[in-house]
């Protein structure tokens, strides 16, 4: 009976990852998408800024992806923490409703522009899922350590599950369709990740992605094997991967990742851009540009990635032309 259940709580992403032809379509970058529209996110709370401060900005980004063909929204909840809004002078109701606010304005976004399409003759739209942003325990520090995975020795397994457990709960019970545990740097964080959703016995599908520093381990050093070998033993995660890696490492991390499991793979890397951290700027990528990302997502997808989207610095347009090319050439993966 329990087997049962879980396996059909994977069924909405099964079925949207068929409807799609064998690989679905993620957004992109999030703060880019906010800046671009006047959002000032120069903050401890980046993106989670404007739940507070403009959250019409946040839907109207949801609403620009899924016009570019997006067929899942994640969450701007990516930094939102109950700490982090503690930090800030809010009450623990008013974090709880933050969070809750995040999941609902990508529901709305999700469902306005359902009822927009559905009824329009030919086959080319799916209805987005919407997944609910969990992310690591370095990006509430926003110190860098989700790409360095180093935590320091204070923080235990114990310690990773209490600061996600609260926030996993409001999250799951606003509504969302998934779960996405984002930028996840070491072991010990994906097994923190793993534990919790068999603890709270979440019934939605999730995803747990790593972030990737030299194209080959985890941040922390630790191989991408012993890091998977930890998800695999749950039905709780459907899919694992990489987000906000540069796209040059992708493909052939979705070779190593096609040998060490059978869950569904996802990547969305950011745009190969680099961060100049004393110029406070982007520096262009000098092998990347958006036309070469959507290029290369055929050959990832080709490479057996289920889910595909962009991550920092990646746009409405670098989806809309993942999205169109899909359509256009119905790999089976």
């Amino acid at each position: 009976m329990g087997k049962k259940k879980e396996n059909s709580t994977s069924s909405s992403l099964e079925d949207l990852i068929e409807k799609s032809g064998g690989c679905a379509v993620i957004d992109g970058g999030f703060a880019t998408q906010l800046e671009k529209h006047g959002a000032s996110i120069n903050d401890p709370l980046w993106s989670a800024l404007c739940l507070i401060t403009q959250p019409h900005l946040i839907k109207t980004v949801h609403l620009d992806y899924l016009e570019a063909g997006a067929d899942i929204l994640v969450t701007s909840s990516y930094q939102a923490t109950i700490p982090g809004f503690l930090s800030r002078g809010f009450s623990s109701e008013e974090a709880e409703s933050l969070l809750d606010k995040s999941v609902k304005l990508a529901i709305e976004a999700r469902d306005e522009y359902w009822d927009s399409v559905k009824n329009l003759p030919g086959d080319s739209y799916n209805r987005a899922l919407v997944a609910a942003s969990v992310g690591s325990y370095g990006a509430f520090l926003a110190d860098g350590s989700e790409y360095s995975g180093n935590y320091g020795p204070d923080v235990n397994l114990d310690k990773l599950k209490d600061f996600h457990r609260r926030r996993l709960q409001v999250l799951v019970d606003a509504g969302p369709d998934l779960i996405a545990f984002e930028t996840i740097p070491n072991k010990l964080e994906a097994q923190a990740c793993v534990e919790l959703m068999e603890e709270e016995n979440i019934k939605i599908p999730s995803w747990i992605c790593f972030s990737c520093v030299d194209g080959e381990n985890a941040p922390s050093g630790e191989s991408f094997q012993d890091c998977i070998d930890v998800i695999n033993k749950s039905n709780k995660v459907n899919a694992v991967g990489i987000n906000c890696a540069p796209p040059h490492f992708i493909e052939s991390l979705i070779c190593k990742f096609k040998k060490l499991t059978e869950k569904a793979i996802v990547v969305y890397p950011n745009s190969g851009e680099v961060w100049d951290g004393k110029a406070k700027r982007w520096l262009p990528s000098m092998c990347f540009g958006e036309e070469t990302f959507e290029l290369f997502a055929t050959r990832w997808r080709d490479s057996g990635a289920k889910l595909i989207g962009g991550c920092c610095r990646t746009t409405p347009s670098t989806i809309q032309a993942i999205s169109k090319i899909f359509k256009e050439r119905s790999f089976i993966c």
